[in-house]
């Protein structure tokens, strides 16, 4: 049997999301502001998301995929699974 799954927090969503985020970014040997501009968002926005301030819009993962060249689920899927 595996480790019980422990229920995300708002808080543990948007940590992991933002330490991913700036993950795939730097994979992709983007800079914030390069993200920002092909995702269409202020570099603010990028900052806000990778330090776990915020949480992008539905519109927006398509934009930040689309920018990263991934799969929104890249984006999104739970890591710790």
């Amino acid at each position: 049997m595996g480790r019980p799954r422990k229920e995300l927090t708002g808080n543990t969503y948007k940590t992991r999301f933002a330490l991913r985020l700036k993950a795939l970014r730097e994979e992709a040997g983007l800079t914030v502001e390069q993200l920002a501009k092909l995702s269409e968002v202020s570099i603010h926005t990028i900052h806000d998301w990778e330090s776990g301030d915020r949480c992008p819009v539905n519109e927006d993962v398509f934009h930040i995929t689309k920018a990263l060249k991934i799969n929104p689920l890249q984006l999104l899927e739970d890591s710790e699974k």
